[in-house]
């Protein structure tokens, strides 16, 4: 436990008023008010209960502050109240099996959770030289993940796709079939329709029983989409500091750029790359860093990325793929054909792989890469008729075991499938392309 002092020398005395000076956009400036950037203060109107925001710059002698709901009734010269200096959230055991929103309350409509324990909204990552190695894998309950990709208790991997291609789908899988013992699920600026359905479709009570979900909608401001994700995180956090391992499913990391881009251009930011201003970049590893394997329990995360215009470079996409230990990039193409889930294998990569799979399981599945890349390579040839057989082994391979290999690729959403079996499987197509090109 931290010396109780040293929080005391931080705490400034909450007896601080500040009164508002003007509005702009979505924020609000305060004259007379200096509390430090992330306290949490309560705005005063003259019709309705009070307005909590979040100071999160400074303009002049200003403060700047990103309310939590919305700014109707709110004047000048409007009293500001510090509440606290520090952003807490309340968790414990009693969350699972719960909706809540970024601030920790239920919204399933359920009575809200009796919580004794708080822990920081913004904890700093473990340190480098703490972190144990990942040399254990994590079974996710997608053959193709277990199988050609191999995902370790720790280890942070994104999903990559564009929009309408089955991300929701499979992170429902994932938090039905993973062994992980607790599953947090941050949904970040989704549609509010969409939240029911994935909770009963996706996920299911099964699902559910075992999870935290956070929510913060499409239409909630944007401090509170950033504060989501935070609290995900710490929730997260907490089972671990319990030595539990757990799955950390965000949805989206785009959807947290694009709310952390609004706060930092209303802050008066300048824009770097694509209007994205500076603090997106600096919060991405910030956030992500906070994810991984502890000395006791670990935190496996699948962060999706909603790739604008089905652009691999654009800058998002591109500074989370140097962030994480691997992608999945799931192809639009192989989704409107009907191959399920439409994970482009060849396109994806497990960089911890060579650490959790043995000699055998990686020859493997470096030989079903070589012969998913031999195909769409001559795929055009192939298709109208002008491949030679015999001009090449690998390609006739390839030919041949092509309908095996989607076969084992392809998996219903209600099929769940082991480490066991996902391995069996590769190793049969393994076996099957040795007795093929004769070795």
């Amino acid at each position: 436990m931290p010396d109780v002092t040293e929080h005391l020398d931080r705490i400034m005395p909450t007896a601080l008023w500040g009164s508002v000076a003007q509005t702009a956009g979505t924020t609000v400036s305060a004259a007379g008010f200096p509390a430090p950037v992330g306290a949490v203060a309560e705005i005063e109107r003259q019709a309705g209960p009070p307005l909590m925001a979040e100071v999160v710059g400074f303009r002049d002698d200003l403060s700047v502050l990103c309310p939590l709901g919305e700014l109707t009734g709110v004047r000048r010269g409007n009293r500001i109240r510090l509440v606290r200096t520090a952003h807490w959230l309340r968790v414990g055991t009693e969350l699972l099996g719960r909706v809540i929103d970024a601030e920790g309350r239920a919204i399933d409509g359920k009575p809200q959770p009796a919580i004794g324990d708080r822990t920081s909204l913004w904890r700093t990552p473990p340190e480098p030289c703490r972190r144990p190695r990942i040399d254990e894998p994590l079974a996710t309950g997608i053959r193709a993940i277990d199988g050609l990709l191999c995902c370790g208790k720790g280890q942070r991997m994104g999903i990559f796709a564009g929009s309408g291609v089955g991300k929701s789908v499979l992170l429902g899988m994932m938090a039905r079939y993973t062994d992980a013992d607790v599953i947090v699920i941050a949904l970040i600026g989704e549609r509010g329709r969409e939240v029911r359905e994935f909770i009963e479709r996706d996920l299911g009570p099964a699902g559910l029983a075992r999870s935290v979900v956070v929510v913060a909608a499409s239409n909630e401001p944007a401090i509170v989409r950033t504060q989501a994700a935070a609290t995900a995180t710490a929730v997260a956090e907490y089972f671990r500091d319990r030595g539990q391992n757990v799955l950390l499913l965000m949805d989206s990391l785009t959807r947290l750029a694009l709310a952390q881009r609004e706060i930092g251009q209303a802050a008066g930011e300048p824009p770097a790359a694509r209007g994205f201003t500076p603090s997106v970049f600096a919060l991405l590893p910030k956030l992500v860093e906070r994810a991984g394997r502890a000395p006791q329990g670990s935190i496996t995360a699948f962060y999706t990325v909603l790739v604008e215009g089905d652009d691999p470079n654009e800058p998002i996409s591109d500074t989370v793929r140097g962030l994480l230990d691997g992608h999945t990039w799931l192809s639009r193409s192989l989704s409107v054909r009907g191959h399920w889930p439409a994970i482009d294998m060849l396109g994806s990569i497990s960089r911890l792989m060579p650490d959790l799979a043995n000699e055998e399981h990686r020859r493997a599945a470096g030989a079903i890469r070589e012969l998913l890349a031999a195909y769409r390579d001559h795929e055009d040839l192939i298709s109208i008729g002008a491949y030679r057989r015999g001009s090449n082994k690998t390609v006739d391979a390839a030919i041949d075991l092509q309908e095996d290999i989607n076969r084992y690729l392809r998996q219903p959403v209600d099929q769940p499938s082991t480490p066991d079996e996902s391995r069996e499987g590769l190793l049969k197509l393994y076996q099957k392309y040795c007795e093929h090109i004769g070795q």
